[in-house]
């Protein structure tokens, strides 16, 4: 179960500022292939606010993997390897593009797990951001942690659970090398896993390169904007299932509830399994 952190895994509170502007939001828009760029004035699309409050590491404090050590912000929990879990965020007020904000963040709690791969720790971690004095946005982000993988052994696959195929719409999409160079530079992710395939195959023990879990549910929430632009989403939430690998296309899947207050979203790759699953609360 989830528990407060004690010493010495307790963290100080990580505190950064930025300004909100136009040319990340336009150069995502164009990853995106959408049909319209937000500009300054506009309000930023629900969580595109992951293209901000970079934690910008210096060169030689990364580790192995391209990411910054753990032991600072994050606790060094012995397991080497990490990936985004999910997450659940609230959109209180706008983040409006061209305006300065401030990201507060804090290390909520640790869970120890075993699982079929060995070891495991999720970390979840709270993050408010501010704007003009209000929160505008509050998140819980959850991170696993495992052990390192043996060479020449392939990843444990989760147990696979069939995809609904009652989507009131989907959109196929095929990942290629620049969507996820694109992606990691847009974020500052330095992973290895997304754009090293000689490192993801022989030293992480994937069969290619992997796409960005946050990348996934960008482009579910992308399908509300394309499907239900009229849509305004208070809450969002996913929980990362299954991993996706390049090479393989990939459909982002939509269906409303009947009270039309929420939107359910998945992810299931080429052979039907689900990959993500998502939901959308309306305002």
């Amino acid at each position: 179960m989830n528990m407060p952190l004690p010493e010495p895994l307790l963290r100080p509170v990580q505190t950064v500022t930025d300004l909100i502007s136009p040319a990340p939001a336009a150069a995502l828009a164009a990853t995106l292939d959408s049909e319209r760029t937000p500009g300054p004035g506009d309000a930023l699309p629900p969580i595109w606010h992951w293209l901000y409050f970079w934690s910008a590491a210096p060169q030689a404090e990364l580790g192995a993997d391209g990411h910054p050590q753990k032991g600072g912000f994050l606790p060094d929990l012995g397991l080497p390897r990490r990936m985004a879990a999910g997450g659940r965020i609230t959109f209180h007020a706008p983040l409006a593009i061209g305006s300065h904000a401030g990201r507060v963040s804090r290390v909520l709690s640790v869970e120890h797990k075993e699982g079929r791969s060995g070891r495991l720790a999720f970390v979840t971690v709270e993050h408010e951001i501010q704007s003009g004095g209000v929160t505008v946005i509050r998140e819980e982000q959850d991170i696993v942690y495992r052990e390192p993988a043996q060479p020449g052994q392939p990843q444990a696959k989760p147990t696979p659970a069939p995809a609904a195929a009652d989507a009131h719409w989907q959109r196929e999409i095929a990942p290629s090398e620049a969507l996820l160079f694109r992606y990691s530079a847009l974020t500052f992710n330095g992973h290895r896993i997304h754009y090293d395939r000689d490192y993801a195959r022989d030293v992480e023990g994937y069969p290619d390169l992997v796409v960005h879990g946050p990348l996934i549910a960008t482009l579910l929430l992308d399908t509300v904007a394309r499907f239900a632009p009229e849509a305004v989403v208070r809450e969002y939430s996913f929980k990362a299932v299954r991993p996706t690998f390049l090479g393989h296309a990939f459909t982002v899947c939509g269906r409303r509830t009947a009270d039309g207050q929420t939107i359910e979203l998945w992810a299931k790759d080429h052979d039907g399994w689900l990959t993500m699953s998502a939901r959308a609360v309306l305002a």
